[in-house]
């Protein structure tokens, strides 16, 4: 596990997220490290998750509650356990 997605799990267990949330948001998270071929989520710009959100709806042909889902699990991760949040 990467020091961000480390992170992440420790802030969302701390915060006392439910275990599906945790689990879910961590799959998310993988899901998007992969498709930008193990590349730092934390070093990823905002064109690059542009192109990834717009990849869940295209190719994916994923519900918008599921890419808003996607979403969330990255906005979490990147504004609240990145070492660049304030």
């Amino acid at each position: 596990m990467t020091t961000l997605l480390q992170r992440t799990h420790d802030e969302l267990v701390r915060r006392n997220y439910a275990a599906t949330t945790n689990r879910t948001y961590l799959h998310a998270l993988r899901t998007c490290e992969r498709y930008h071929r193990g590349r730092r989520l934390d070093q990823l710009g905002a064109t690059a998750l542009r192109r990834y959100h717009a990849h869940l709806f295209r190719e994916k042909k994923l519900a918008v509650g599921t890419v808003g889902l996607h979403v969330a699990a990255l906005r979490f991760s990147l504004c609240v356990c990145s070492s660049a949040a304030p």
